[in-house]
């Protein structure tokens, strides 16, 4: 029987447990398709493995792939440094994130040590119930939008371990801002109902975006065991699967897949569709909402320059659908 609570959980392990629950972690809400594994790392394996190919429970499963999807700290320092050579891929220490995040909280709270006292490579919990400021609640602080912007596995969101060494990160210890969310709760809901209620908006209210499909598989697992961490805590019990499929559904929403110097889905470039080359110039062209550069022309005279689809995000609070430009850059500038 899978062991929901244990730090590494394996894709077989998943499968085995919820085959839904694995596909909703796999699923491009922009696409409909499954994410793809936006990196080169896996294209030994033959086909199917390239960096714009889906990632498939089939390809990610099994005797041969079961061990496939493995986090930074377990890959070795050669795929470690290949990444960041072509990448850019370098994680964060706890310690480093936790410093970070304080930041972020200095400027809610108006003060420092709210949820720890930081040491050199470390930090040091503070378990007082904690206050919030005048004009401000522990609702304010649930709802409030937090973004973490080429997420890898998610580390400045949730400290299930310390994604440098691997090691478990005892939840009483976690400095993740979903963490912090879920500490607030716990602190001022008695109600279980509530704790729930509260605990779906936490997650609701946490974003992140990757490029490379592995890494954002893991943060979206790392979110959803998250939960169930919590979950455990407060009620001694594993959630059953339709709640994890529909916690698994919010994070499937706000961990997406995207390429962040465009706003798109990653290798979305289509290049360029000529019916009629040489009647227009560049100067003709128009950008629409949806990404797609096109050209103003009549009849056959068209010219289409494809520059990518701008990848969906949904808003929860009113339900919309809209692209990431418009909800976060438009609507909250202050986030991207």
């Amino acid at each position: 029987m899978i062991d929901l609570l244990n730090n590494d959980i394996s894709e077989n392990e998943l499968l085995e447990f919820d085959e839904e629950l694995l596909r909703i972690l796999l699923v491009d809400r922009t696409t409909s398709k499954n994410i793809i594994w936006g990196t080169d790392d896996y294209q030994e394996y033959g086909y199917g493995f390239n960096k714009t190919d889906a990632i498939d429970i089939d390809k990610i499963t099994g005797n041969e792939y079961g061990h496939l999807i493995m986090s930074r700290s377990m890959k070795s320092r050669d795929q470690q440094k290949t990444r960041t050579q072509e990448k850019a891929e370098v994680f964060t220490p706890s310690w480093l994130c936790n410093k970070q995040n304080n930041l972020a909280d200095v400027s809610f709270f108006g003060k420092e040590g709210t949820f720890n006292e930081e040491t050199e490579f470390g930090w040091h919990i503070n378990s007082d119930k904690v206050e919030f400021p005048q004009g401000k609640t522990w609702q304010d602080y649930v709802l409030n939008n937090v973004l973490e912007i080429t997420c890898g596995e998610a580390p400045y969101l949730v400290s299930r371990y310390d994604t440098t060494t691997g090691e478990k990160i005892a939840i009483n210890e976690r400095i993740g801002l979903l963490d912090r969310k879920f500490r607030v709760i716990s602190e001022n809901v008695v109600i279980g109902e509530k704790w729930l209620e509260w605990s779906i908006k936490a997650i609701k209210h946490i974003y992140g975006f990757e490029l490379q499909g592995d890494s954002l598989l893991i943060a979206r697992e790392n979110v959803l065991f998250t939960f169930v961490d919590y979950y455990y805590q407060r009620f001694s019990k594993i959630p059953n699967k339709n709640l994890l499929r529909e916690v698994a559904e919010i994070i499937s929403w706000n961990l997406w897949q995207m390429d962040g110097l465009s706003m798109s889905v990653p290798y979305s470039f289509l290049g360029k569709e000529n019916t009629n080359e040489g009647i227009f110039t560049n100067d003709d062209y128009f950008q629409d909402e949806k990404g797609i550069d096109s050209c103003v022309g009549f009849g056959e005279s068209i010219i289409e320059y494809k520059k990518g689809k701008y990848c969906l995000i949904k808003d929860w609070d009113t339900g919309e659908i809209d692209t990431v430009l418009n909800l976060f850059h438009h609507r909250y500038g202050k986030y991207i």
